[in-house]
């Protein structure tokens, strides 16, 4: 049996990167945040709609997991709110937004750092002319609302962005229990914040005070950014060596011709997404504004990204076969599937993992809360565990996860592995 040691000195460098980046983004943007929350509930309560548009691939996969949390909302309390992502395999984008957008939606576009920086700008200004609420995350695209991460490493800036939307998206909802806060609503009498209290513990009956209101939420975005960055930090160190010995089975599999396969669901489906997008077209690094040095490009493929095979598989055998049936059409020896859920007992997951086990794939899983039964029966080779209960925390400390597994494969130090090509 092959031993690697974690190397602790870059892992060290990635979790530091992270929690200072963190701290000193969320602590600079709170407010700003709370106050886009009363901003987007009066959108909503309007009738408006979120509009996520994605130009590249890692963009792309941000605004489908932004619309997916909008409209499946996996919390108990939090109403489903009217969303869309607009990305590029569905024709040109500004051509999409002019044809998609309406006066009082928001429109959220991801990317624009590189290539696609022209795009995601004309197609934002297309949506300032119709009225919409712009938001963007990048220099280079001009809106109402800007947030620009600063770090040199694209992976982390991509990290915080994802937290910033979920943030939205569970606080979003305070607003709409103080109707006298939104635009044209009339004050009620009190205030209950129901099952979904725990959410923001701060708050209490302030029907026409928004400064207070805003106040509180942006405690609550503090508690939230301080309690992903200790769950990163957790994450991180206490799946070392599980990371290590992934990216060295990767490394491996990549150097012998074969490929990653990338799989989840919900949520967990961008993840994928991402995942994929980041192992076949690298982003720049070493500079925020994207000069810098490309690690190569490696094959991978997303089992959620066609959704003909998904629905076909669904409808005619079941949601447990879908991943399992494309493994036993796609996977080949030498390949290595990588599994995200969040609970850990996904049964499509799961039947994925046999399958792939069944042929002698490589298996790589992230999952959250104790780990479900992938870890309580070991159901793959390697296991990163996130400990926590609440799905946004563990999504954001998955794309750690996975962002540190991208980076330790192209380690220059990359450990030797026994049977290596």
């Amino acid at each position: 049996m092959t031993s690697v040691e974690p190397r602790p000195r870059l892992l060290a460098d990635l979790i530091a990167d992270r929690t200072e980046a963190n701290r000193r983004f969320f602590e600079h943007e709170s407010e700003r945040i709370a106050r886009l929350c009363h901003r987007l509930a009066e959108r909503f309560a309007r009738g408006g709609r979120l509009v996520a548009l994605g130009a590249s691939p890692a963009a792309g996969s941000d605004a489908r997991h932004v619309a997916v949390e909008f409209v499946h909302p996996v919390i108990v309390g939090k109403r489903a709110l009217p969303a869309l992502a607009l990305t590029a395999e569905g024709a040109d984008l500004v051509r999409q937004a002019e044809l998609a957008l309406e006066t009082d939606d928001v429109a959220i576009a991801f990317g624009g750092d590189e290539d696609e920086s022209a795009e995601v700008a004309t197609a934002l200004e297309r949506a300032r002319d119709r009225g919409c609420l712009t938001l963007a995350f990048s220099r280079d695209t001009p809106a109402d609302w800007s947030f620009m991460p600063e770090s040199d490493d694209p992976f982390v800036r991509q990290e915080l962005i994802e937290t910033l939307y979920h943030v939205l998206w569970e606080l979003v909802h305070v607003f709409f229990e103080h109707r006298g806060l939104l635009e044209g609503r009339a004050a009620e009498r009190t205030h209950d914040t129901g099952a979904s209290s725990f959410l923001y513990p701060f708050l209490g009956e302030q029907e026409t005070d928004l400064e207070a209101v805003v106040g509180d939420v942006q405690s609550s975005v503090l508690m939230k950014a301080e309690e992903v960055g200790a769950l990163r930090e957790r994450t991180l160190t206490e799946g070392a060596s599980a990371l290590v010995a992934a990216a060295a089975a990767l490394r491996r599999c990549f150097e012998a011709g074969g490929r990653v396969l990338a799989l989840g669901n919900g949520g967990s489906a961008t993840d994928a997404m991402d995942v994929v997008a980041d192992f076949r077209s690298p982003p720049a690094r070493g500079a925020a504004d994207g000069a810098g040095t490309r690690w190569p490009a490696r094959p991978a493929l997303d089992l959620t990204e066609d959704p003909a095979i998904l629905t076909a598989i669904a409808n005619d055998i079941g949601i447990e076969a879908m991943f399992a049936r494309q493994i036993i059409a796609l996977g080949r020896a030498g390949d290595a599937v990588l599994t995200l859920s969040t609970s850990g007992n996904s049964g499509n997951v799961i039947a994925a993992l046999a399958e792939a086990h069944r042929r002698g794939l490589t298996t790589i899983a992230l999952v959250g809360y104790d780990g479900g039964r992938i870890a309580a029966d070991a159901l793959a080779d390697h296991v990163v565990v996130t400990p926590s209960e609440h799905i946004p925390r563990i999504q954001e400390a998955q794309a750690s996860a996975y962002h540190a597994l991208r980076a330790l494969v192209e380690a220059p130090d990359a450990p030797e592995v026994d049977g290596a090509a």
